[in-house]
């Protein structure tokens, strides 16, 4: 659903001129296919009016204006949100904001708050909407004046408040979203002082997040009297925390912020989460709410691409700034949970494969820090590191300088000659590179470690990411089992940002240069023997698929539950000049098909501690039977 916030340029007290420019600004973001359109707070008349807004002339010109808003955007296929005094029935005036449509006035919601303190005195001129249900002839038809009214477009229910409302302890739009409302548009002329316009932010993006909602805010800008007060002029579109859109402020010129809100998202969690219902149904009466359709047909898919910034890696932060925050927390909850283990099992000793890969470095960095935590000597950690048919030295070399780097207990144990065994025993040809070939080494590594854990009284320690358990990526009893799966949490493009994160915390340029080139090594199982140069032969990428594709489906998939056609649609967004639409439609494919086939293997994970908002635990997050069909899944794939 594309919302546009609008911040208009007022003449104070000249209402045609205002409702020129907002005819104006309407016709413009329903052309760029905006269906709902905020304006401000009085945006007809202007805020500061004072003592005019008792004076009939004021009040008659604005009935006016409005009634030529309506005539004007009668063919626009949107819904516009005004802000105007309006006399009721009941001979009070409210501070209402005023639903427009198909040309005509679909009702008028009033104020519930009114700031009555510091440089506000709103209750000189308005009566509170609290529990009002009158009417008031308004552009020549009577229409409902009430709080507890939301407008229908295109089956997306939109609630009203104005400006005080958002700041009080329950905001009407809590009860409107309760009611069903899945956009909220705040009109609201709030001047600036220091300090405010941060505040208000967190306020909208709490809100939009309390709700489950799309938050639409407009805020009175230029033109307002500046007497006593100045007003920035504030645009801004969030929804469920967060920003999609915001204005630069202090504009002289008219100003438009437009956005598409995901509408099926909100209503998968409202959906999901349990919670929201619950609330609704002891905190609303969603029967005594008044629903207005907008009565205008449903318009055709804009010409235009999605506005809405799709984040291809979504497990990782878009703001540069926002990694360190959110790489110290992650890290902060894996040692939490590796240390509480340790102290329930009264365990002092941790057993775990290094590969020179990413992800076993990551467990091995962690599992450092938490014997720090805990004051237990760095020597308690057994690193296994085990030479295999395809061990490069590359990778080989930097787990060694790793391992010596940390301080830990090394072991190094050749697999060849029990695989060699192994094969002889099973009567397999060794030159036959196969799934028999590969797992025979897995499982030997895992034997060892386990084995390695008995002598030393201690623990294996996985090493798996949550990518790979989502695609099965991982040799069943092999390196699939561990005694804790400290990254089972955390996909594999998140993994590189956390060693990186331990990369500029290295205590040495060689631990760091170590840490850095392990970013940069292809990841690979090493279990097929390296080309002629001694480089990486088999690419697991090459093999089963990008994970920056498949960590972004498999975020849409579990996050939201989207289909295959939506995340494809998003996915050529995201990916747009990255990945050719082929290449996506492909690896979703083979997604869909590893995801639903490989359930068995998580069923039976290890415990491991969930870190982010998606997680795959069979004993929480995601209960999937093993048996369930991916044919409509992968039907749905080879028609897009």
């Amino acid at each position: 659903m594309r919302v546009a916030a609008i911040v208009p340029e007022v003449k104070l007290a000249d209402c045609l001129a205002n409702a020129s420019e907002i005819i104006s600004l309407a016709k413009r973001a329903s052309a760029d296919g905006a269906k709902i359109v905020v304006f401000p707070e009085m945006s007809v008349t202007g805020y500061t009016c004072g003592d005019l807004f008792h004076s009939s002339t004021l009040l008659t010109d604005s009935d006016k204006a409005i009634s030529l808003i309506a005539a004007e955007t009668a063919g626009l296929p949107t819904l516009l949100i005004v802000g105007a005094p309006v006399l009721a029935d009941d001979g009070m005036l409210y501070n209402c904001g005023i639903a427009i449509a198909g040309g005509r006035v679909l009702g008028a919601v009033p104020k519930s708050y009114l700031p009555n303190y510091n440089e506000f005195y709103e209750k000189r001129w308005w009566r509170s909407g609290i529990g009002v249900r009158t009417m008031a002839v308004i552009a020549g038809r009577p229409v409902d004046v009430r709080s507890d009214m939301l407008f229908e477009v295109d089956g997306v229910k939109v609630g009203v408040e104005l400006c005080e409302d958002l700041w009080t302890a329950i905001p009407p739009s809590s009860r409107h979203a309760l009611a069903g409302a899945e956009i909220i548009a705040n009109l609201s002329a709030s001047d600036d002082i220091i300090g405010k316009y941060d505040y208000l932010m967190e306020l909208i993006k709490q809100q939009s997040a309390r709700t489950l909602c799309a938050y639409v805010y407009s805020g009175a800008g230029d033109g307002e009297s500046s007497t006593d007060l100045v007003f920035d002029g504030k645009a801004v579109i969030a929804e469920n925390g967060a920003l999609l859109a915001r204005n630069e402020r202090w504009n002289v010129k008219s100003q438009t912020v437009v956005a598409d809100v995901d509408i099926e998202a909100l209503r998968r969690d409202r959906l999901h989460i349990g919670s929201f219902g619950d609330c609704a149904a002891v905190e609303c009466r969603a029967d005594s709410y008044l629903v207005v359709r907008s009565g205008f047909p449903a318009a055709d898919e804009v010409a235009t691409g999605l506005l809405r910034f799709v984040n291809p890696w979504p497990f990782v932060p878009s703001e540069e700034a926002d990694i360190d925050r959110r790489c110290t927390e992650i890290v902060n909850i894996q040692v939490s949970g590796l240390a509480q283990r340790l102290r329930a099992t009264s365990c002092r000793s941790l057993v775990i494969g290094i590969s020179g890969g990413l992800d076993s470095t990551l467990a091995l960095l962690v599992a450092a820090k938490t014997f720090d935590s805990m004051s237990i000597g760095r020597e308690g950690i057994t690193a296994v590191t085990m030479p295999g048919f395809g061990t490069t030295g590359r990778t080989y070399n930097n787990a060694m300088t790793l391992m010596k780097s940390l301080g830990v207990t090394i072991r190094e144990i050749s697999i060849v000659p029990a695989v060699r065994q192994h094969f002889s025993d099973i009567g397999h040809d060794e030159s036959v590179h196969d799934v028999t070939y590969e797992n025979s080494q897995a499982r030997e590594r895992t034997q060892i470690l386990m084995d390695v854990a008995n002598q030393t009284g201690g623990m294996v320690l996985g090493t798996g990411d949550l990518s790979e358990l989502a695609l099965g990526w991982a040799t069943y009893n092999g390196d699939h089992m561990s005694m804790y799966g400290i990254n089972a949490g955390i996909p594999k493009t998140l993994v590189g940002y956390l060693v990186r994160w331990f990369a500029d915390r290295a205590v040495d340029e060689t631990q760091k240069h170590s840490l850095v080139d392990i970013i940069g090594t292809p990841i690979s199982p090493e279990l097929i023997p390296a080309d002629s140069k001694g480089n990486i032969s088999q690419k697991t990428e090459d093999l089963v698929g990008p994970y920056e594709l498949h960590d972004f489906f498999l975020y849409y998939t579990l996050r939201y539950g989207f289909s295959p056609a939506r995340i494809y649609f998003l996915a050529r967004h995201a990916f747009a000049g990255t990945h050719p639409d082929d290449v996506i439609k492909h690896w979703l494919g083979v997604f869909f098909r590893r995801f639903f086939n490989q359930q068995f293997k998580r069923s039976c994970l290890p415990d491991g501690p969930k870190v982010g908002s998606v997680c795959l635990s069979p004993r929480g997050d995601w209960r999937m039977p093993s048996d369930a069909s991916s044919a409509a899944w992968l039907s749905e794939v080879k028609n897009l």
